[in-house]
């Protein structure tokens, strides 16, 4: 049975409504399952204790990409007349500097309509994708000034276990650098300053790669696409590969700071290519090259990122260390709990 197909319950108490800072404990606070990915055995800690569990010639890779306030609202014009007022645009994947492919909140457009954000900034449908619910659309601005203004008039994606409307900030890990990701790359928010300071401290190696993120749920309960249809885009350097070399030379682990930066290892270590768009698919079946453990929240019943995991786990242990997690009343989604899988 294929990791997507597991099912399990997940109470709704459990979903991570607030960020940890509003409910009083700080990011690198909360709750900790740390996973022997060969025995299955499971450790309860926090977070703020992760370099108990590491040692000095470990590797920690974390993804810096900057969450976007990827929603927009527009006007919707055919021919220079007015077709629909307020009409929401989802950002999913930047294909270049000025085309997006976008959800477009409404049933009624077609090729070539406009959609006006504000009176500086429009944009124009130039692909109707047909067999995806997505579509594609030309800015009227590139490049920085494209991103000035999706963050002056933008919104971060919510779902809908979160009732407030948190800031973008609440949506950014401390270290997150190169703007990008239309979705949080939420495995890094419970990283500190502090915490980064004292896994250095201790002798553990830390280092950073790129991968945007795109849009994980087209609202459309109908539409199920493969995860081999999720294209992200992804920077690596040739300093990353080199300490990747190095630290498992030394008899060390490299620890992926979660789902993206397997991703993001592992399709440089398939093609060859340090930058690209991927679209590569991990599950069980997938013999990993370049990474030995994984920082990652707890996901979702049915979620594509469940196969990953059992990549690293067997799937029968890693169902049972969810029931205990369930348990034990951990915390799911980006304001959620922490799950170290070594």
């Amino acid at each position: 049975m294929a990791a997507t197909a597991f099912d399990f319950y997940l109470p709704s108490e459990l979903n991570a409504s607030h960020p940890p800072e509003r409910r009083g404990i700080r990011r690198d606070h909360v709750k900790m399952m740390v996973l022997d990915k060969k025995t299955g055995n499971v450790r309860h800690d926090r977070f703020f204790r992760l370099a108990d569990y590491l040692k000095p010639s470990d590797l920690v890779v974390m993804n810096n990409s900057r969450t976007v306030p990827a929603i927009l609202q527009a006007t919707l014009l055919r021919h220079t007349k007015q077709v629909q007022q307020d009409v929401e645009i989802r950002l999913a994947r930047r294909r270049n500097e000025e085309t997006w492919d976008v959800l477009i909140v409404t049933d009624d457009v077609g090729l070539g309509d406009i959609l006006q954000f504000s009176p500086e900034l429009s944009a124009v449908v130039v692909d109707l994708k047909e067999s995806s619910p997505l579509k594609t659309i030309s800015f009227s601005k590139k490049g920085t000034d494209l991103f000035n203004s999706i963050y002056a008039l933008g919104e971060p994606i919510r779902y809908e276990y979160i009732q407030n409307k948190w800031g973008l900030d609440y949506y950014q890990t401390v270290f997150a650098s190169q703007p990008g990701s239309v979705e949080m790359p939420s495995a890094g928010r419970a990283f500190s300053w502090e915490l980064l300071f004292n896994l250095q401290r201790k002798g553990i190696e830390l280092d950073f790669i790129r991968l945007h993120t795109g849009l994980s749920y087209l609202l459309d309960d109908e539409y199920e696409p493969s995860p081999a249809d999720n294209f992200e885009e992804y920077h690596l350097s040739e300093k990353t590969i080199e300490k990747i070399h190095n630290t498992k030379a030394a008899g060390g682990r490299v620890i992926a700071v979660g789902t993206t930066v397997v991703r993001a290892l592992e399709s440089a270590g398939v093609t060859g290519k340090l930058n690209g768009v991927t679209n590569l698919y991990i599950n069980q079946n997938f013999p990993l090259k370049l990474v030995d453990g994984i920082i990652t929240g707890f996901h979702e019943p049915k979620a594509s990122h469940l196969d990953m995991l059992t990549a690293f786990v067997p799937q029968d242990l890693l169902w049972s260390a969810y029931e205990e997690a369930i348990h034990q009343q951990y915390l799911w989604h980006e304001f959620g709990d922490m799950n170290l899988i070594l």
